[in-house]
């Protein structure tokens, strides 16, 4: 893989992008705004020292003015020109006494000081000179002369330019260390990635052997766990799966095998024909046993491929329960559990009966075939909250609560549990009740376990509509 395309390259290359806008920021921002502050504050220092300064001058005689004007400059910490007007139109100042003992040449048309005698008020701001910038502040006085307070900004300036130049010397430094620190930390999640990605490789080729582990508690941690929980589970369905073939290959060939034999016996005419009546009724339990496996995995393949239709129609779950206790009341007694049926008196459904029942089938089946001889069963139905419930109700063993919520899945069969079937019935109770917009919910406790059909409650008085498969609902008056 090319090193600059990989997420140590890029996160590094981001944390420098970020680190050079944050400089970038810093300087077209920050260091002109703290500039213009250090310029605003020394304006308004002269500013508010020159009315003072002006009113000692123009109270000064002229014999001591000069020690007056140091006295100023002194105080103020600036350089302090003192003006008289020589014309009016256009305005012209001459220098009167000025602090600096060099010169005054350089300030003889200060631009500051000719707006404040032109304009008659105070003026402030900057001025260039000779490549040097100065602050100023020219206040006029009574009677036309002006004095003018002038600092240079040169150590201010110059700390402004250290600070510029000390923060891209930081600013490289930053840089260089995020663009390490960026790919060294990228490059240790990127490995994490690729075990990530090397254990969906080894689980999406059937290898489930190996755990995927990941000690932290981060976000990869958390996509470990997923996939761990991802690579149990497939674990589990392909255990379930191989046991399933097992398990159909032999609840085909065992029937078939047994349909073989009995059709050479049979053919056999010295039979009796009392022994061909038991053969003949043994043939035909094996007929059926295949006929029950062939239906289920019929349903389920239409399930899976959405050709299963279901009817919506009125259904009275009172009925239902009715019938299939006599369906069952035969096999109840041969093993030894006491069924029992209790209706709820108003319990009419919306659904597609023949399937209702198949799901009433399925769920009693499984209480008679998995809790012991003697074992109660009851049947009942209820209302709640607009739905119709149909209730299966056992005082077996119970499932332990583990594999409570497994036991909907297709192939899942409990471990210890009596071997039968194929595994699927639960399966495709769940995904017919869901076709025709109910569920199958499971409740269990210490003492008793509670499979429910659960379908929505007909509220209409109108017949029902196969066109499009809905409810007319009852006008409202």
């Amino acid at each position: 893989m090319n090193p600059l395309r990989s997420v140590g390259a890029r996160l590094g290359l981001g944390l420098a992008v970020v680190v050079a806008a944050a400089l970038l920021l810093v300087d077209l921002i920050v260091v002109p705004s703290l500039e213009r502050n250090l310029i605003d504050a020394k304006l308004s220092q002269l500013a508010e020292a020159a009315p003072a300064v002006g009113s000692r001058l123009l109270n000064t005689p002229p014999a001591t003015l000069d020690d007056a004007i140091q006295t100023a400059a002194a105080d103020t910490d600036a350089r302090v020109i003192y003006y008289r007007a020589l014309d009016y139109n256009p305005p012209s100042l001459s220098v009167f006494d000025d602090s600096s003992p060099v010169t005054s040449a350089d300030v003889a048309d200060d631009p500051i000081a000719l707006r404040a005698f032109a304009e008659e008020r105070p003026v402030s701001g900057t001025v260039t000179t000779k490549g040097v910038r100065y602050a100023e502040a020219a206040h006029p006085l009574l009677g036309g002369p002006v004095v003018l307070l002038r600092a240079s900004l040169h150590d201010s300036l110059r700390s402004i330019h250290l600070v510029r130049s000390r923060l891209v010397v930081a600013g490289l430094i930053a840089l260089a260390a995020s663009l390490i620190v960026g790919y060294v930390a990228a490059s240790i999640f990127a490995r994490r990635i690729r075990r990530l990605e090397r254990a969906a490789d080894r689980i999406a080729g059937g290898d489930f052997s190996q755990p995927v582990v990941d000690s932290s508690r981060d976000e990869l941690g958390q996509l470990a766990a997923a996939f761990e929980r991802m690579r149990h589970r497939l674990a589990q369905l392909e255990h379930a799966r191989r046991e399933f073939i097992a398990n159909a290959s032999h609840e085909l060939r065992t029937p078939l095998f047994s349909l073989g034999g009995f059709l050479e016996l049979m053919a056999d005419e010295e039979l009796d024909p009392k022994t061909q009546a038991e053969f003949t009724a043994t043939m035909r339990e094996q007929v059926e046993r295949l006929t029950k496996l062939a239906t289920e995995l019929l349903d389920l393949s239409r399930l899976d491929a959405g050709r299963l239709t279901v009817e919506r129609e009125r259904l009275d779950l009172d009925a239902l329960i009715l019938v299939l206790a006599d369906e069952f009341r035969a096999v109840a007694r041969s093993t030894g559990h006491q069924l029992s049926v209790r209706g709820n008196g108003n319990t009419e459904g919306v659904g597609d009966e023949e399937r209702a029942l198949q799901i009433g089938r399925i769920l009693v089946e499984n209480a008679l075939v998995h809790t012991p001889p003697g074992t109660p069963v009851r049947l009942g139905t209820a209302r709640r909250d607009g739905s119709v419930l149909l209730t299966v109700e056992d005082e077996g063993p119970g499932i332990p609560a583990e594999h409570a919520g497994q036991v909907f899945d297709r192939f899942y069969r409990l471990e210890g549990a009596v071997a039968s079937g194929s595994g699927l019935g639960l399966a495709i109770a769940k995904e017919l009740a869901e076709l025709m917009g109910g569920s199958v919910e499971l409740d269990v406790r210490d003492d008793q376990t509670r499979f429910t059909l659960v379908l929505p409650a007909f509220l209409g008085t109108r017949p029902f509509s196969r066109e499009n498969e809905r409810l007319e609902e009852p006008s409202l008056q």
